[in-house]
């Protein structure tokens, strides 16, 4: 990628981020996800920082941004739900279907959206894709379980990879599963998730956004789910 297509990419991260601001509410009790656009909507957080209740945080890199602006960083297991959870994606498709993982925050990131009455995704329009698998698909492991479930991964038709020297925010590994094309999201994520030492696989399919915001060089498309 040249440094002026970063540079692009850069600025519709930030149209998109800016476009999710508008989703806000006074008072609400904001869940947050992590990422390169997540931190692009977090950094214009600053005027709502005293205008929130305070935020859930999928990660702790995001909870680290969240504290430097003074967002009150509340426990999922003290609050009554969430109204509104602001994430993004490596990858999405026209249902909203989503996949998640490459900042390896999948498992937090799927239970705060599964506490959300709302999910809205911001990507940039280089993740709007027809079919997803072209990202390699992240699935968080117990790490006794990490070869079990290669071996698992590779009869479905992939080709997993451990993810060489990282582990996640819960102290386990990630295997991302290469050479997928994913037809039948819902069905690959359930079917994954029952493995025997998956933690979670970054499919959001049972649980897709709400509200896709799609940030281009035109400006902001919007997707709701069919």
């Amino acid at each position: 990628m040249t440094l002026q297509s970063q540079d692009l990419q850069q600025i519709r991260k930030q149209r998109v981020a800016a476009a999710a601001i508008a989703e806000l509410s006074e008072g609400m009790i904001l869940g947050v996800g992590t990422g390169s656009t997540v931190n692009a909507f977090i950094d214009q957080l600053g005027p709502w920082a005293n205008r929130l209740a305070g935020a859930v945080s999928s990660s702790d890199a995001s909870t680290a941004r969240l504290r430097a602006l003074g967002i009150p960083l509340l426990d999922l297991n003290d609050v009554d739900g969430l109204s509104l959870y602001i994430d993004g994606a490596d990858e999405a498709n026209g249902r909203l279907e989503l996949i998640k993982g490459g900042g390896g925050a999948l498992t937090r990131e799927k239970i705060i959206a599964a506490a959300s009455a709302r999910f809205v995704c911001i990507v940039d329009e280089s993740k709007l894709v027809k079919h997803l698998g072209a990202f390699p698909l992240p699935v968080e492991v117990i790490p006794m379980a990490r070869q079990l479930v290669a071996r698992e991964l590779a009869a479905l038709g992939g080709r997993p990879v451990r993810r060489a020297g990282f582990v996640t925010d819960n102290g386990n590994q990630i295997l991302d599963v290469h050479d997928l094309v994913i037809e039948d999201a819902t069905g690959l994520e359930q079917r994954i998730n029952q493995l025997t030492g998956v933690v979670t696989v970054g499919l959001f399919a049972a649980r897709p956004a709400d509200l896709l915001l799609i940030g281009s060089d035109d400006g902001i498309r919007q997707m709701t789910r069919p």
